[in-house]
């Protein structure tokens, strides 16, 4: 049913760190994040694709940035918060929440990358008041189990592995 209807007008919001350690845990690998976005469009007009980063200081971001800009995301980012005590913490659960009920007004479609079950209630806002149909994409094995029955449609990234990873 997917792509059926190519005048659709589609969102594709990418939790990054989601994506990054869903691979790495269960494929020691990195993501194709060209095959990630051509499979959310799947045929349909893109409106935005948006990539959520966290800003680690590191040598190698910049270049995984840079090429995240130059196949179509366009990029979200905040540095990581460092607590005294050492504890690190970084994500985008409320931006990208923030952003695609923003967004939604102007989509057909919204297709959220990433397993988090605390992306739970914003499936079900965006399902009730946007009219919107929701598409989780992301690794069935690591994925909210409730995240996944929440949405329109789910993509399991582990049917293709080596479409979506490199």
């Amino acid at each position: 049913m997917r792509g059926l209807y190519k005048e659709q007008r589609v969102g594709i919001f990418v939790d990054v760190q989601n994506l990054y350690y869903s691979a790495k845990n269960l494929y020691r690998a990195k993501i194709n994040y060209n095959g990630i976005l051509k499979e959310a469009m799947n045929g349909r007009t893109l409106i935005r694709a948006l990539a959520y980063v966290i800003r680690a200081a590191i040598e190698e971001e910049k270049t995984f940035f840079d090429a995240l800009e130059k196949i179509g995301f366009e990029l979200k980012a905040k540095d990581l918060q460092i607590f005294y005590g050492g504890m690190k913490k970084g994500d985008w659960d409320v931006g990208i929440a923030m952003d695609a009920i923003e967004l939604a007004p102007k989509l057909d479609v919204i297709v959220l990358v990433s397993g988090d079950g605390d992306y739970l209630p914003l499936l079900e806002h965006l399902k009730r008041s946007s009219g919107c149909k929701v598409e989780v994409m992301a690794f069935g094995r690591s994925a909210s189990s409730k995240l996944k029955e929440a949405a329109d449609e789910f993509v399991d990234l582990d049917a293709a592995p080596a479409k979506y990873l490199r």
